[in-house]
């Protein structure tokens, strides 16, 4: 089974100025691809992200999907301390992503997220909209399992 863990970078959400909905819409997505997986862990972007991305990894969690802090805004960290974390990009996810959801949504374009590995753990950055949570979910859900099983030293 895979191991999964949503962790939502988010500076008002993580202060309760609101609920974030794109972490339960990820989990729920997540278990539909039949993975285990727990609710979301919602942290300040920046720092927080990448003390969630260790831990996640330390865990031995598979795969990791982040969602917000991908945009140009300022305060819009997450790719940088993904980025900083990383043993190797792997830019086909992230592209895929961007280009699923470029036709309906062209500020997806403006969406910095990467995709990548620490370890043996799959990273995904997402945007932090719902829609963002579910194209990113069409994209991963053909490709989940036998990324999974390649970090896990399957064949190709």
């Amino acid at each position: 089974m895979i191991r999964a863990r949503v962790v939502v970078a988010s500076n008002r959400a993580s202060a309760g100025v609101y609920a974030d909905t794109s972490g339960p819409l990820l989990v729920a997505g997540l278990r539909d691809l039949g993975c285990a997986v727990d609710d979301p862990v919602v942290v300040p972007d920046g720092d927080p992200v990448g003390a969630a991305l260790r831990a996640a990894v330390a865990d031995g969690v598979d795969v990791v999907l982040t969602s917000g802090g991908t945009g140009i805004n300022p305060s819009d960290r997450t790719p940088e301390v993904t980025r900083a974390l990383l043993d190797h990009e792997v830019p086909g996810i992230a592209e895929a992503i961007r280009a699923h959801s470029r036709d309906k949504v062209p500020a997806a374009a403006l969406s910095r997220g990467l995709a990548g590995v620490i370890g043996r753990t799959l990273v995904v950055n997402l945007p932090g909209s719902t829609g963002g949570a579910r194209d990113g979910l069409a994209v991963l859900g053909p490709i989940l399992t036998h990324a999974v099983d390649q970090l896990r030293g399957g064949d190709h």
